[in-house]
């Protein structure tokens, strides 16, 4: 087992990456009384929902199970988690344990921030995605129809624990769309680890348990360093959503139901990535090299057929990087390097929109 921390002071927390941290005390260590409620979702309760439980021995633990995928990212889902809570009168001291991928941290994130004003929570993730995202960092929230995660709040969990042997059982295009947010981290900070993941994205495709874990701890370290900097994304913590400006667009467009989030990510970084060249400050390779990696990890690199740029700035307009009416986006002016600028050329970005809507 490996571990680092997320350091925000009295906030500061421990994240656990190893095999076989499902089983065993290391979850309970961090639970401050008796009563949990673990939430996870169909299609993980069969597989790990038990073990937790087992891990939680002497506890008074109740489950929720919710419905699996984006578009369940409601408030009408957080409702249930607040029903479960109340019907098993839950008091402040409880803990609730987020057991799932992005989705369920998310949500049962914000239940906890919500609940009787803040209660403690976990994150126990299953998807790469949210190994290496969205369990770090605090960010909560539910979706709505007109724009993503725009109903939420900053609650940092007390611990974040991952077992990278649930990996094995992940299908296919989860850990692509998982990949999406680690190619990420080498784009916007890290060119050693973005020359790292050319040289092994085979054997992570692959599912190589050395690589993996040595992604997923590259990966989270970058996530503290920017969180621990920067932790309600005044400044510098904006350069994580790279790619997320169009991407969550893509979602948003097609229902949060077609695309998986990972999937629209590896689009949208591709769309920064050329608009980035179209300005002049990536070089030509470069965008080559992305393109093929983003293609070696079986991610899209254009947006769905059927989009138009229309679909683009309406939706991008409601982006939460969106100041005082300006658009502002991730860019790139170097592998390894990203800025957030709402300076450049309007007319590029509506040519970039037009070329890619009908590639």
């Amino acid at each position: 087992m490996q571990s680092l921390e997320v350091a925000l002071g009295a906030r500061s927390y421990p994240i656990y990456i190893g095999q076989g941290l499902l089983d065993g005390d290391l979850l309970r260590q961090h639970v401050r009384a008796s009563q949990v409620l673990v939430v996870t979702n169909e299609t993980v309760a069969p597989l790990y929902l038990q073990r937790i439980c087992d891990s939680l021995q002497g506890l008074n633990v109740e489950t929720l199970i919710l419905p699996d995928g984006e578009q369940y990212k409601t408030l009408a889902t957080l409702e249930t988690i607040f029903d479960a809570l109340l019907a098993g009168h839950h008091s402040r001291s409880t803990t609730l344990v987020a057991l799932g991928g992005g989705v369920i941290g998310d949500m049962v994130g914000f239940a906890a921030a919500c609940y009787q004003r803040g209660v403690d929570f976990l994150q126990v993730p299953t998807t790469l995605l949210a190994q290496v995202d969205s369990s770090v960092g605090g960010k909560t929230a539910v979706n709505h129809p007109r724009g993503k995660n725009m109903i939420g709040a900053f609650h940092q969990p007390r611990a974040v624990l991952i077992d990278t042997e649930v990996l094995q059982t992940l299908p296919e295009r989860q850990l692509s769309a998982g990949l999406a947010e680690v190619i990420k981290y080498g784009l916007i900070r890290d060119k050693a680890f973005h020359a790292w993941l050319n040289r092994h994205m085979e054997g992570l495709m692959a599912r190589e348990p050395a690589l993996l874990a040595e992604a997923i701890l590259v990966s989270c370290r970058n996530k503290a360093d920017v969180v621990a900097e920067d932790e309600t994304e005044q400044g510098s913590r904006a350069l994580l959503n790279l790619g997320h400006t169009f991407g969550h667009a893509i979602e948003t467009a097609t229902g949060y139901s077609e695309w998986l989030h990972g999937e629209a990510v590896g689009a949208g970084m591709m769309m920064a990535a050329e608009l980035s060249a179209d300005l002049g400050w990536l070089p030509q390779e470069a965008l080559v090299d992305l393109a093929q990696l983003l293609q070696r990890a079986r991610l899209p690199v254009a947006p769905p057929a059927g989009m138009k740029p229309a679909d683009f700035s309406s939706l991008m307009a409601h982006d939460k990087k969106v100041e005082d009416g300006r658009l502002r986006l991730v860019l790139l002016r170097a592998i390894g390097q990203a800025v957030v600028t709402g300076d450049f050329d309007k007319l590029a970005l509506t040519r970039l929109l037009e070329r890619m809507c009908h590639s």
